[in-house]
């Protein structure tokens, strides 16, 4: 989820930089084995005085990259870097980290021709929204850092080309088809193919104090998030952080804006009963396929079976995961870590308990 908001963030970041006449440099995790604590396609921007933005690891593998990265914008050279970060304190490339898995990273100087017109063709499509791929050469005899983009409508853009190449696109293609980043041979030719898909959207209706560290860290997780409440004095941009859309609107208005669907979750929060009511009746008529409703479980009670929703599997109230949460603060991270596991399938239990890999399916 982290992917699609890094992203263009660390765009962002490099295009910012670049009109100012400034270089940078894009680390890119391309493939992960065994245990790591980003997932590929995480992303770790370089400034050319050494700032930073994103992140490859859990902080371990960062100042690694950094010199590279810098030394990268130099040569204009793109690199691949494996890292093996082995059980033990004996791994010397790994540089004993003891975590048990391998990481490669890819890293680009974004202000070299190619990647710049890379970072040019991300950024609308990231505003846009649109799913789409990205298959970038990593490795090979030649042609490290040739790309291709791609849409269901078609290629977006080459690097330095007017037709694109056709190998990078047919595998772009691929990569939509199947929904998963991956890293490919091509030939004799290592290509990373990169999905983007949009981030899902988290509606949140009541714009309360409380909603705000909701908001705060449903979007630090990659959520789109829009907020909806009738008072206007509370549905005011200037009371959450951006990009939070903020919307007045009744529970009987016109919710085609809010472009509900299976992937939008809800949470309801207005501390009204009539209006969480009605907030609830209406999101029940669309596709959402969560629908959180805070307050206690009598209080939960009463609105569905009011609304005749007893048995609904999608309402989830008393909503959030039982964290023995006290105070609005540590209430949005019960609901956002319980969103969190909705979405990946899982049940909520500690880590200490799971045999697998953290993000094995």
């Amino acid at each position: 989820m982290k992917h699609w908001s890094e992203t263009a963030q660390v765009v962002g970041r490099a295009m910012a930089l670049a009109s100012l006449g400034r270089r940078s440099a894009i680390a890119t995790v391309v493939r992960v084995t065994g245990s790591a604590y980003r997932r590929a396609g995480a992303k770790f921007l370089v400034q050319d005085d050494g700032g930073t933005l994103g992140g490859v690891s859990g902080g371990c593998l960062e100042a690694d990259v950094r010199e590279v990265a810098l030394a990268v914008m130099q040569t204009g050279t793109p690199r691949l870097l494996h890292y093996d970060t082995g059980g033990d304190d004996r791994t010397v490339w790994g540089l004993g980290l003891g975590c048990y898995g391998s990481v490669d990273v890819f890293v680009q100087s974004a202000s070299a021709p190619a990647a710049a017109a890379m970072v040019g063709t991300l950024h609308p499509l990231l505003d846009a929204g649109e799913r789409f791929a990205l298959c970038t050469v990593v490795d090979g005899p030649h042609g490290v850092g040739r790309w291709v983009a791609a849409t269901a409508q078609g290629p977006r853009a080459g690097a330095g080309q007017t037709d694109p190449d056709s190998a990078l696109l047919r595998l772009a293609t691929a990569c939509l088809s199947s929904g998963s980043s991956r890293l490919e041979q091509l030939d004799a030719h290592l290509v990373f193919a990169e999905l983007f898909t949009p981030p899902p959207v988290l509606i949140v209706c009541g714009a309360g104090d409380d909603a705000r560290p909701l908001v705060g860290y449903a979007i630090e997780s990659g959520f789109r998030v829009t907020v909806v409440d009738h008072r206007p004095a509370l549905a005011t941009p200037d009371r959450f952080p951006p990009p939070t859309r903020v919307r007045v609107l009744q529970p009987e208005g016109d919710l085609a804006a809010l472009g509900v669907d299976a992937a939008t979750s809800v949470v309801i929060q207005t501390h009204s009963l009539a209006y969480d009511r009605e907030w609830l009746r209406r999101m029940l008529q669309t596709d959402a396929a969560y629908i959180g409703l805070l307050g206690p479980r009598g209080r939960k009670e009463e609105i569905v079976q009011q609304v005749g929703a007893a048995d609904e599997a999608r309402v989830f109230g008393p909503v959030g995961l039982d964290l023995a949460a006290d105070g609005p603060e540590q209430i949005a991270i019960s609901i956002v870590a319980e969103l969190l596991a909705v979405r990946g399938r899982r049940q909520p239990r500690h880590l200490r308990d799971r045999r697998m890999a953290i993000h094995a399916s």
